[in-house]
């Protein structure tokens, strides 16, 4: 059966934390907070990054090497922190067809590649993005991201943290006007999508939950633990994961001297320990 603009479902792939020319400096942190990294990779296009590979989705730190600043420079001129939301492709060309059909700005398909080193020797990890317009969204991204080669990010031996971390499963944005800011993702996906929660919206996407929180609903949910926007504008600002148990993020935090708080669903580490994120840790 053809697949329809109705497989254009939100489910969430990864979330992107631009980290600049401090790509060394953020693996390490996440290192010290329990991810166990990929190797550096370097994109066609010429970003680099180092990936925490999970069940469903993953955290990608995205940065540049020296020299390469001015590729992809549209990348950072974002603000440091979470500035990528990124749900699975079932088909670009399809995706790119139901966000023009639904009224929201897109770009074409664009393809890219990074070489994975592997015991076998080396290979090219494809993929192929639709962009959301630039001007849908405040200090970041909102892109599909469709992979080719799947087996070659979504690898096994990949997906075991210290922290014991399983899955992201929340994504939260601030805004002062959260109905005005998750209006696009029900164009994107069509209505019914969001649900009233205290102090904002969300949605699921896969696993994962899109929360769109005004700043006070943030601060209070999340114990102060993420960072506010200095100019009032829109920002992504926390991630949560899953995990078996509270005990194995605490031991790592308490081994590495990261200080962690306790939040409405279990424990937090503040934006200032993590590259500019909140990073909640919970048993479902």
């Amino acid at each position: 059966m053809a697949l329809t603009i109705n497989a254009v479902k939100p489910v969430l792939d990864h979330a992107v934390i631009n980290v600049m020319g401090k790509l060394d400096e953020a693996a390490a942190q996440y290192g010290r907070l329990g991810f166990k990294l990929t190797e550096r990779g370097h994109h066609s296009l010429g970003s680099s990054n180092n990936l925490a590979i999970f069940g469903e989705n993953y955290l990608e730190l995205l940065g540049y090497l020296p020299g390469s600043e001015t590729r992809r420079a549209d990348l950072w001129t974002h603000p440091p922190g979470l500035t990528g939301l990124v749900f699975k492709s079932v088909d670009p060309d399809l995706v790119f067809a139901a966000l023009k059909q639904r009224g929201v700005p897109a770009e074409e398909p664009m393809s890219f590649s990074r070489p994975v080193s592997l015991p076998g020797g080396t290979q090219d990890a494809r993929f192929r993005v639709v962009r959301v317009g630039s001007e849908e969204v405040q200090n970041g991204r909102t892109f599909f991201c469709h992979h080719d080669t799947p087996e070659l990010v979504y690898r096994p031996e990949w997906r075991v943290h210290p922290n014991g971390v399983t899955d992201i499963v929340e994504f939260v944005i601030a805004s002062k006007a959260p109905s005005r800011t998750a209006a696009l993702y029900e164009r994107m996906f069509g209505v019914p999508l969001l649900s009233e929660v205290p102090g904002g919206v969300l949605f699921r996407a896969g696993t994962a939950t899109i929360r769109v929180l005004e700043p006070s609903a943030v601060a209070k949910r999340y114990a102060d633990a993420a960072l506010v926007s200095e100019n009032g504008s829109d920002r992504m600002v926390a991630l949560v994961f899953k995990v078996p148990s509270l005990e194995a993020p605490r031991t790592v935090f308490e081994r590495s001297g990261i200080g962690y708080r306790p939040y409405a669903d279990g424990i937090v580490v503040s934006h200032t320990d993590a590259a500019n994120v909140a990073l909640g840790f919970t048993v479902p």
